[in-house]
Parts: structure tokens; sequence; C-alpha cells
């Protein structure tokens, strides 16, 4: 057994099976795991996913929201321990991979059009 062989058979143990498909345009709510001195909450972090990147156990997507008028971004690995949970809110009907574009965008022209003929 080579080592290509040794760490991919680590990685797929690591793997969450329990995700959802998610696709560029889709607004999420993530769960994210926070740790405030012992205790443990999740606090949900809603927006649309911006980008998708990467494969396997480094899969990553970015999530952007408007907060108090700011565009944040934050991006989440797919299959960390930190996150808790990723439920898809709504589907986007979008024609590119990235949606870098909405950076530039202000008010309801960041809308994304509903797609229907996905399931949730």
């Amino acid at each position: 057994m080579n080592a290509e062989e040794i760490i991919r058979s680590i990685e797929s143990e690591q793997l969450k099976t329990d995700l959802p498909i998610v696709h560029v345009g889709d607004t999420v709510r993530v769960g994210v795991r926070i740790i405030e001195g012992g205790k443990e909450r999740i606090q949900p972090y809603e927006g649309i996913v911006i980008a998708k990147r990467h494969g396997g156990i480094n899969q990553t997507i970015t999530v952007r929201r408007i907060f108090q008028g700011v565009g944040v971004e934050r991006v989440f690995l797919l299959h960390s321990p930190r996150i808790a949970s990723i439920k898809i809110i709504r589907r986007g009907k979008v024609r590119r991979a990235k949606l870098y574009y909405l950076r530039d965008r202000v008010g309801k022209a960041t809308r994304v059009q509903q797609r229907f003929d996905r399931a949730l």
C-alpha cells in the first residue's frame, strides 16, 4: 500500500455522509459549532452560496450574506467537525460556477431567481 492509498483511506473515514447536495446559487443555513468558555452552542449562518471549491475531504463552500448593510463572506470546510448541519432553504437558478459578481451589487439586484426543478 503506497502513501496515496493510505491517505485516501484515512480521509474516507472522516467524510460526512449526511450532507445535502449543495449547488452554487442556493440559499443555505449552516449550523456552526461555537465553543464559548465551557459551553458549546450551534450558531446558524444563512446566506447564498457564491462558490464551491476542491473535492473530497477538502471541499469548501463560500457563503455570502448582508449583515447591517455590509457584505460578509465566510468559507466553510464541509467535512469539518465544526459544521453541525447544512440546510438548504431555497434553490437558486444561476448560469455561473462562481457568483463573485454579487459583490458589486446592492439591494434587490443581489436576488437570485428561484429554481423549482430540484428538490430541497
